[in-house]
């Protein structure tokens, strides 16, 4: 049986790292003064956060596998290597989930996948969600000897060593270290892949960011293929201070108070999801004070 904690917890909220507000106009910039590319977010207080986060309650830190940070693209993600990170994370936290939104299989070589995700799963006392995806980044194939075309087909040849829990390709005494329960594997997107194989072969499905109304349609497709597993998304969200400030709806999410905050999370709970990860990038505000509202204000509603 997979051992999924966050399919455990009901509807709940988590973040979306980094924890930085680099998308913002002061952290823009901040950024230029810093010298800093577009994209590329200041990871100076990046210990100090997660573990604010982790102590007040929100449910799981989600990172992204970004191997070449592409101008074309802006976006370095969380700057450091997905598992690398993840072990970092996994020694500086104590009950915070921490799950993988997602790594790129086809530019990776499954069974080092397989180790990497067990060694998380195992220094985290189990605290592990490998998201996995084929990649929407073609500049970065021709660099790792990929054929961008070929993805589909690597895709599901990566997610059969990772589901083959007897290893029956290994020969025989070969062993993978260390061994560690069924841990949950989500997949962002389709990846190349019918909802129909995605839904059997997979644990939950990470959701592009979108409104109430737009998750009411794609988790209808997710129950009618895959039951109840756990269906996530994100939101992006600028949580202004005056707790009133109606929904202002921009690219991926809200600009809001705490009570459209609030009005938002329980629309996408009706609509089924059953996670929001909160991407604080474009938020104005410094970082630990949206994050303490939202702790002192949201997750008693939501978090049971």
């Amino acid at each position: 049986m997979t051992f999924d904690k966050l399919q455990n917890l009901g509807f709940s909220i988590g973040v979306e790292l980094p924890l930085d507000n680099d998308w913002s106009q002061e952290g823009q910039s901040k950024g230029v003064k810093a010298g800093r590319p577009f994209g590329v977010p200041d990871l100076s207080l990046h210990k100090e956060r997660i573990q604010l986060a982790d102590r007040l309650g929100f449910s799981t830190a989600w990172v992204r596998d970004v191997p070449l940070y592409d101008p074309d693209f802006g976006d370095a993600a969380q700057v450091f290597e997905a598992f690398t990170y993840l072990g970092y994370l996994a020694g500086v936290t104590n009950k915070i989930l921490l799950g993988t939104a997602a790594i790129v299989l086809p530019l990776r070589q499954p069974w080092l996948v397989k180790k990497s995700a067990n060694t998380t799963a195992e220094l985290s006392h189990n605290r592990l969600i490998l998201g996995v995806a084929s990649g929407d980044r073609p500049s970065e194939y021709p660099l790792f000897g990929v054929n961008y075309a070929s993805r589909g087909q690597l895709f599901r040849d990566a997610v059969e060593v990772l589901k083959d829990h007897s290893n029956s390709k290994l020969m025989l005494g070969q062993k993978i270290y260390p061994e560690v329960p069924k841990f949950p594997i989500y997949v962002a997107g389709l990846a190349q892949q019918s909802p129909e194989w995605i839904g059997g072969n997979l644990d939950g499905w990470l959701a592009y960011p979108g409104t109430p109304e737009d998750h009411t349609n794609r988790v209808a497709l997710w129950r009618k293929v895959a039951g109840s597993k756990p269906y996530v998304s994100f939101i992006h969200l600028d949580l202004v201070s005056d707790v009133n400030a109606p929904i202002e709806r921009q690219r991926f999410g809200v600009k809001t108070g705490v009570n459209g905050l609030i009005k938002e999370l329980e629309s996408m709970k009706a609509a089924g999801v059953d996670h929001i990860g909160l991407h604080f990038r474009k938020n104005d505000r410094p970082i630990e004070d949206s994050m303490t509202d939202i702790a002192n204000n949201v997750l008693p509603i939501f978090h049971q």
